[in-house]
């Protein structure tokens, strides 16, 4: 890092949002490693994306987060993709390597960092409810961890078809599409049941196409939803006993590496989990 005393800044660009959670976090992670940085938020619209991409590199920008809507749109400004961002076909994060901006995908591998706190995913069956960026993201990195087999579950086959042939073909993954109807019963077998769809945002009581009585006591039950942390499938899953992660292990995990990457100092993870659990007043 260098020693110059000009502070480093990231940013983060997408859609405009009421608040920044990320922005809440990183900057009191910054002021807890003892690092005068700072993480702007910056509203860019589709069509200056190229533009905002050559001010960051003109200005020093040490990197930054994508948001929705830019998050394949930046691929063609970048000068490289890590392995798992090139595969996922997004990305969320880009880091300045001398004078290169090279593309991350963070998302699946803050979901993989927290869902090894409770479990190695290497040969577990995995069951994922969902198929956007978020289940794209997530089972990407669980193929590169080493899962058995993903079943896809998704209302929309053609959607639900593409993350399959992605996995089957490219990441090499057993991988099957069970085209939703009704309520999801997981089959016996599998470990790990994942709600990578948005139900549940900003609802406590959203439920979520699942079969209860399929789910077993040494199955581990994630949502990626972080706001209600504790969402309904949480709650349901365990009043059954089963080991539950929810979207704040993956929240901060994911914002945890892309931390590391900009600044090469390993964080606090606890005090990146008591700003955001202070940010959404839990």
């Amino acid at each position: 890092m260098p020693d110059s005393p000009i502070q480093q800044i990231v940013c983060c660009m997408g859609q405009p949002v009421a608040g920044n959670p990320t922005q809440f976090m990183m900057e009191r992670a910054f002021a807890a490693a003892g690092l005068d940085w700072r993480y702007l938020t910056l509203e860019v619209p589709p069509e200056r994306l190229g533009d905002a991409i050559k001010g960051l590199r003109a200005m020093g920008f040490r990197g930054g987060n994508f948001a929705i809507p830019h998050k394949v749109a930046a691929i063609p400004f970048l000068d490289g993709l890590s392995e798992a961002a090139a595969v996922i076909g997004a990305v969320n994060c880009v880091h300045c390597r001398g004078e290169k901006l090279v593309g991350e995908n963070t998302d699946g591998k803050g979901f993989v960092q927290s869902l090894r706190q409770v479990t190695d995913p290497s040969g577990k069956r995995v069951v994922m409810l969902g198929a956007g960026d978020a289940a794209r993201a997530i089972a990407v990195e669980l193929g590169l961890a080493g899962v058995a087999e993903i079943v896809v579950v998704n209302r929309t086959a053609e959607r639900g078809r593409v993350l399959v042939d992605l996995l089957n073909e490219k990441e090499k993954v057993p991988a099957r599409l069970v085209h939703l109807s009704g309520d999801y019963a997981v089959e016996d077998g599998f470990q790990i049941v994942i709600n990578a769809t948005s139900i549940g945002l900003g609802n406590f009581d959203a439920r979520v196409p699942l079969n209860l009585d399929s789910l077993q006591l040494d199955m581990v039950v994630a949502d990626v939803v972080l706001n209600p942390p504790q969402t309904q499938l949480i709650r349901d899953a365990a009043a059954r006993g089963c080991t539950t992660l929810d979207g704040l292990g993956m929240f901060v995990s994911q914002a945890m590496i892309a931390f590391k990457i900009w600044t090469g100092v390993e964080p606090d993870l606890g005090v990146m989990r008591e700003a955001i659990e202070e940010y959404l007043e839990i």
